[in-house]
């Protein structure tokens, strides 16, 4: 008796939208000032673009995303007289940066989900 096992293919799988809809929460959630509970959505883009096989070519953006939150957070965090508020703390330069790292990993996974979607050509 033989069992063949086959691998999905790469073209096959389907690319989980949870992950870009998380980073698109961090930027509305930093923008509206929610920027403490944007750590939910942070750990949601990392751990499903390190989990999942098909978001692969995303984990350096994932990484930009956790880097660029971590940063205002931890300044909030050994800062001398902290604000109540990681909001109210937050540079509006780290702000932004933090909201376009969140942007550029959605930008990311529409590329790569378009690319994927593109049959190869020449067989």
């Amino acid at each position: 008796m033989s069992v063949t096992v086959s691998s999905p293919s790469s073209t096959t799988e389907r690319m989980p939208r949870s992950a870009a809809i998380a980073a698109g929460a961090v930027a509305v959630m930093v923008v509206g000032q929610f920027a403490m509970l944007a750590v939910v959505p942070v750990v949601i883009v990392v751990v499903s673009t390190w989990r999942n096989v098909a978001l692969r070519a995303l984990r350096w953006w994932a990484a930009g995303v956790a880097v660029a939150f971590a940063t205002p957070l931890v300044l909030w965090a050994i800062g001398p007289d902290r604000a109540p508020s990681l909001s109210k703390d937050m540079h509006p330069a780290l702000a932004a940066v933090v909201v376009a790292a969140a942007l550029a990993y959605v930008a990311a996974w529409v590329v790569v989900r378009r690319r994927r979607a593109v049959p190869p050509t020449g067989e």
